[in-house]
């Protein structure tokens, strides 16, 4: 654990803001960079790139506020309880529906995630070691030869980790087939359904609250937009002859 990454004049710099930030950084090169490849067949590009960011933000915060509504009541509701914690996942749930809200005002029918995809591997990818400096995010307790002490007394899964490599190799796939997909919008499907099923299981080893039916809600959330997903691909094969 390394909370603080280094000092500026005295000042704490946290190591979770450092590496959330250079993974939104990474995530939007990598994002601009597509576009830059597609901005002739993309039309309302900032209504669309504000509007995942506004969604991005809103739902990264949505969850935090549901599952710990007690503890944040009693904290009579003060700036740092409302502002401290979020989640990956409803971000990108949050950015998902925002994107699809503005395309609908704009009459825009095409599908545009495909430039998101590989950002958002990317930017989680570094994001989440932000997370294991931090010593937050970790797992449920192991036994296992690399098991960690996140500073509770306890060898817990390094779950950071886990996730941090796999949307790095996720990020590798997606780019490496991004431009063999057959219909547009098969690598954003792609990216749903390979992310949330990792992410439903992957619960199972972290320290998440049971919400419903023995699982908790990030599992609930990520079977329903895999289902989604797939009811969305209606035929295959996925790469073009």
């Amino acid at each position: 654990m390394r909370p603080i990454l280094f000092y500026l004049n005295g000042m704490p710099i946290p190591s979770y803001d450092v590496f959330v930030t250079l993974g939104f950084l990474t995530g939007m090169m990598v994002f601009f960079y597509q576009y830059r490849q597609k901005e002739d067949s993309y039309g309302h590009f900032m209504n669309l790139f504000v509007a995942a960011l506004i969604g991005g933000a809103i739902g990264a915060k949505l969850p935090i506020w549901i599952f710990n509504y007690k503890e944040i009541l009693g904290h009579s509701l003060s700036i740092v309880t409302l502002l401290s914690g979020k989640t990956v996942l409803g971000g990108i749930v949050g950015g998902w529906i925002a994107v699809e809200i503005e395309k609908h005002r704009l009459g825009i029918k095409r599908k545009t995630g495909d430039i998101f995809a590989p950002a958002l591997a990317l930017g989680e990818a570094v994001g989440r070691m932000g997370c294991f400096l931090n010593g937050c995010c970790g797992g449920i307790p192991s036994t296992l030869p690399w098991a960690m002490d996140f500073g509770d007394g306890i060898l817990r899964h390094p779950t950071q980790l886990y996730m941090s490599a796999f949307a790095m190799l996720l990020f590798i796939f997606l780019w490496s087939i991004k431009g063999k997909m057959k219909r547009e919008g098969d690598l954003f499907r792609t990216y749903l359904i390979i992310y949330f099923t990792f992410r439903f299981f992957i619960e199972f080893i972290r320290t998440n609250q049971v919400f419903a039916f023995g699982l908790t809600g990030f599992q609930l959330v990520s079977a329903l937009v895999v289902l989604y997903a797939l009811l969305l691909w209606n035929r295959l094969p996925l790469f073009n002859k």
